[in-house]
């Protein structure tokens, strides 16, 4: 599983996985039958105790690197993975996500046509509970304020899988942050874009599966969850003052069209408890009308720019 390999790779992928053998066996497979072969696959195994060690053990290509110990979660696994990575170009794959064969030669392409790109988001399948949906970015490239500013209004279809960044950047900006367990990726990117801009590709090229154990899947949590990721960027409540009222409004609005009730009523309180958040009903009630109509108005701004719209 580890030796040398006839050449250093081109492209670094990292996996964090805890107890999801049979899964993150299928992501290794879609990451070595790429069509692009100068590569490694760096896992990450968070203390896993189902036999994954074993199970990874037992393939013997040498671009696959196991690293195993406890970590203090998916982040610190996927900044140890980053420390290790050797390529210049490091990409993510989540272990119950997949790979299409083109993935990492077209992504490749898109950082040598363009040696100033930093970070890379591209567009992916979304399959939950039998249901497929495409997740289709448009194609384009957001300076660093468009891309903050689609990072906090939520308007850009992204998820961990779908990130690509030159490994100095990732360095530079300190890897993730491991106190976030929810949103690390809009966290990631929202430092990354005090750096630099991104690319957008409206090409699908890997399938996300929504794995019942996800945390993104635990919607309960999802207030607490955005005042941890204001708790950590503070400016955004200055420069945007209508959003976050907007983000906690539409959530509690949701639960309460599902019946969710005392879901709601669990974001309603996580929101008045936070420091970060704190918001009274008048004053998400006027968050909820202002960020809906600037949002909207980001809406027809990325349409007349880009000619697509937004997620």
């Amino acid at each position: 599983m580890t030796g040398k390999m006839e050449c250093s790779p081109l492209i670094t992928v990292i996996t964090p996985t805890h107890n999801r053998r049979d899964t993150v066996l299928r992501a290794v497979e879609s990451v070595l039958s790429q069509s692009m072969p100068k590569l490694e696959h760096i896992v990450v195994d968070d203390g896993s105790t189902d036999g994954t060690e074993e199970a990874l053990a037992r393939i013997s290509d040498p671009r696959l690197i196991y690293v195993g110990a406890k970590w203090r979660g998916a982040n610190a696994a996927r900044n140890a993975g980053i420390e290790r990575a050797r390529a210049p170009v490091v990409t993510f794959l989540d272990s119950d996500d997949v790979y299409l064969p083109h993935r990492l030669a077209r992504t490749l392409a898109r950082f040598d046509e363009d040696p100033a790109l930093e970070v890379l988001i591209s567009s992916y399948v979304s399959v939950k509970s039998g249901r497929a949906t495409n997740c289709v970015n448009p194609e384009a490239f957001v300076s660093p304020m468009m891309l903050e500013r689609t990072l906090v209004a939520q308007t850009i279809f992204l998820a961990g899988s779908a990130i690509t960044a030159r490994r100095e950047a990732l360095l530079a900006i300190g890897g993730y942050d491991s106190d976030i367990t929810r949103m690390q990726d809009r966290e990631l990117l929202l430092r990354l874009a005090r750096r630099c801009g991104a690319q957008l590709s409206g090409d699908i090229d890997w399938t996300k599966y929504n794995s019942q154990n996800s945390i993104s899947r635990r919607r309960g949590g999802y207030v607490e969850a955005y005042a941890n990721l204001m708790d950590k960027h503070p400016y955004i409540a200055h420069a945007y003052p209508h959003i976050p009222p907007y983000m906690v409004s539409r959530q509690i609005i949701a639960d309460i069209l599902r019946g969710r009730i005392p879901e709601a009523f669990e974001g309603y309180m996580a929101n008045r408890s936070s420091k970060a958040l704190g918001y009274s009903l008048p004053e998400l009630v006027n968050g909820y009308v202002c960020g809906r109509r600037w949002r909207r108005d980001l809406y027809n701004e990325f349409r007349d720019t880009f000619g697509a719209r937004p997620a």
